[in-house]
């Protein structure tokens, strides 16, 4: 075994239930304030139940300060409908709800106002946007949409996309000639397999997502590789909140082995065709690969 897989397979373990794979999705890590506790789940009128519970999640087990904790929360509120745009959000009320100062909820309502979730204008005030004006492909929102009211939806448009952007990849990374990447991407099989035989899912996950990022990077397309973000965050939610892919199976990892063994050789058709097969036999692609949805 390669050091990197070395490093890879002893630094995962299935305990650490709060580490996320290569462009995971929790992108504010503030130190946590003495007051971080503080922060409770959300309780505003309409709120329900199953909110509260994914707020506390997220909060508990991400380590995030009380802007990142107040970002996440306000997010999941607004995506699931909880906060609509028939209410205006008052930082005054949000402090005194959530207990946190006034700048804390400004620089959180600016974090949501550049993802497209809300919009401050003078007399006015912030209030939802509609969404048409989101931005869809922000991992937080594809985090918050997944594990939502929205969550069918989701996963199904991530799993779509995915099927669009990861064969194309393939095909164009086939012959590259880039040595470091595919010996990283043959470390990445090793990994899945030795994860395969011992059970652990989360390396496994971490691996198959750092397996996807490196190919959709060695295709050579700077807005292909500007969506690895997308294939990343689609790999996160797409089994639940921890392990990346939802059953791990010999199977996948045969295919996995058929792309780095595609790419090597510079076969381009082959690599495409063993990604198109990876995609199909991933559960969640399944139910909408090949058949079109009606309309």
């Amino acid at each position: 075994m390669s050091t990197l897989a070395h490093t890879m397979m002893t630094a995962a373990r299935p305990s650490e239930t709060g580490l996320a794979g290569p462009g995971e999705l929790d992108r504010y890590p503030y130190a946590e304030s003495p007051g971080a506790d503080r922060v409770s789940p959300p309780s505003w009128e309409g709120g329900n139940a199953e909110l509260g519970r994914v707020a506390r999640r997220a909060a508990g087990n991400r380590g995030r300060g009380l802007h990142g904790q107040l970002v996440q929360q306000l997010g999941q509120m607004i995506v699931s409908g909880d906060l609509g745009a028939d209410r205006p959000l008052v930082p005054e009320e949000i402090g005194q709800r959530f207990e946190v100062s006034r700048t804390v909820v400004r620089e959180s309502l600016r974090v949501l106002e550049a993802k497209g979730l809300v919009s401050a204008r003078p007399n006015v005030g912030t209030r939802v946007r509609p969404v048409s004006d989101w931005n869809l492909l922000d991992p937080d929102i594809i985090e918050w949409r997944a594990f939502g009211p929205q969550r069918d939806d989701q996963r199904r448009e991530l799993n779509e996309l995915r099927w669009m952007i990861e064969p194309l990849a393939a095909r164009l990374a086939a012959g590259h000639g880039r040595d470091d990447v595919q010996q990283r991407l043959g470390d990445m099989v090793e990994i899945m397999g030795h994860a395969l035989a011992q059970g652990d899912g989360l390396t496994f996950s971490r691996a198959d997502a750092e397996f996807h990022s490196l190919l959709i990077q060695l295709a050579g397309n700077r807005m292909l590789e500007h969506l690895s973000g997308i294939v990343s965050a689609a790999l996160q939610v797409s089994g639940g909140p921890v392990t990346g892919c939802d059953h791990p199976t010999e199977a996948s990892l045969t295919c996995h082995s058929r792309i780095v063994e595609a790419l090597a050789s510079g076969d381009s058709q082959a690599a495409e065709s063993a990604m198109r097969q990876l995609l199909t036999v991933h559960p969640d692609v399944e139910r909408v690969v090949p058949a079109p949805r009606e309309h």
